[in-house]
């Protein structure tokens, strides 16, 4: 790879975050890509995936030994675990063993984006306080976004390389095999729905219905990544990324229903991740009818992910005038987003 141009390790390069920040750096032209997944991919001109557990640490320092030309790191990788405290090891050494890594190799490395979230602002825990901004206050661990900033500040020090870290809301997009993958959530239980010959109900807890809360579309994240990235002001800095608008389900929900020419019944809790689990034969049926993808059930089903939206029956957004302050100052109409991704799964033959 040329050391001229600016090279990226994509960390996470499968993921909804990592695949559509992998699409915007190619569009960008003036970048080479390397990206980082458990499964690995085929290589293009611009493009070489490696394969690593980024887990194992002599695996991740033997794979990146080479890799002398990276100049920015973009770290999107996640692994799920059962409780918040088990998820702190390993994300967090995830992180460090990239950043350990690459800091032996590269002379030029010059930043390290870490993509974050609104957990950092207890978003996940309960009714947290809104709109969020970045200069609130940490709560009480455990928090792997916060442990895994707090590696990033101190590493940072006497280095010539900076920090940047993106707190988007629920990131929609395509990517298959995703945990928390909500439009694919969306669009697969609305086909299921279709299918079955039921009308698309709300499945979430009936506060939920009603809250104000926002998305951050995956192409808009991509660009407000790199800008973080490569901006001189922005160093050393957090963002929250957002559409820049808000909404409430009780509104979205029929405009979703009409895409997918369903009519809407009152909101009705279930678990999706108890109600969709034996609705792989149905899976299988639908993809045989419609001429599918062939696409595993459990490559397009993130159930537990949707459970956990759709109980958000608190207020669930942030202030993003930060990063339109520093020079960003791109927004999405989420109704057209959700759209947008919904065309995008039936052109890929996702869903019929």
């Amino acid at each position: 790879m040329s050391s001229a141009k600016k090279v990226a390790l994509v960390v996470g390069a499968k993921g909804v975050i990592g695949g559509n920040l992998i699409d915007h750096l190619i569009e960008l032209g003036d970048w080479d890509i390397i990206g980082l997944s458990r499964r690995g991919g085929a290589t293009t001109d611009r493009l070489r995936h490696i394969s690593v557990d980024l887990l194992d640490k002599d695996d991740v320092t033997q794979k990146l030994a080479g890799l002398s030309d990276v100049t920015h790191i973009f770290y999107a990788a996640y692994q799920d675990r059962p409780t918040w405290a088990e998820l702190v090891a390993p994300n967090l050494a995830m992180l460090v063993n990239v950043v350990e890594a690459i800091e032996l190799v590269a002379p030029n490395l010059a930043h390290v984006s870490l993509m974050q979230g609104y957990k950092v602002y207890g978003a996940h825990l309960g009714p947290f306080k809104t709109p969020a901004r970045e200069t609130d206050a940490n709560h009480m661990p455990p928090e792997f976004n916060i442990d895994q900033q707090a590696f990033l500040e101190q590493r940072q020090q006497g280095k010539s390389w900076s920090w940047s870290a993106l707190r988007p809301s629920v990131v929609v997009g395509f990517g298959l095999g995703n945990p928390m993958n909500l439009a694919m959530v969306i669009a697969i239980y609305a086909a299921m729905s279709k299918e079955l010959g039921l009308p698309l109900r709300f499945p979430g807890k009936p506060g939920a219905y009603h809250s104000l809360l926002e998305m951050t579309d995956a192409g808009l994240l991509a660009r407000a990544t790199v800008w973080a990235a490569t901006d001189p002001r922005c160093a050393n800095q957090a963002f929250n990324i957002n559409n820049g608008d808000l909404f409430r389900w009780s509104e979205m929900w029929p405009k979703i229903a009409r895409f997918f020419d369903l009519e809407v019944a009152p909101p009705l809790p279930m678990s999706l991740n108890t109600i969709m689990a034996d609705k792989e034969p149905l899976w299988t049926a639908m993809v045989e009818k419609h001429g599918l993808a062939p696409h595993a059930y459990q490559d397009v089903s993130a159930w537990g992910f949707g459970d956990f939206v759709f109980s958000w029956d608190y207020d669930f957004f942030a202030d993003g005038t930060k990063a339109r302050r520093l020079g960003f100052h791109e927004f999405v109409d989420t109704e057209a987003m959700f759209m947008s991704v919904f065309e995008d799964f039936r052109r890929r033959r996702i869903i019929p």
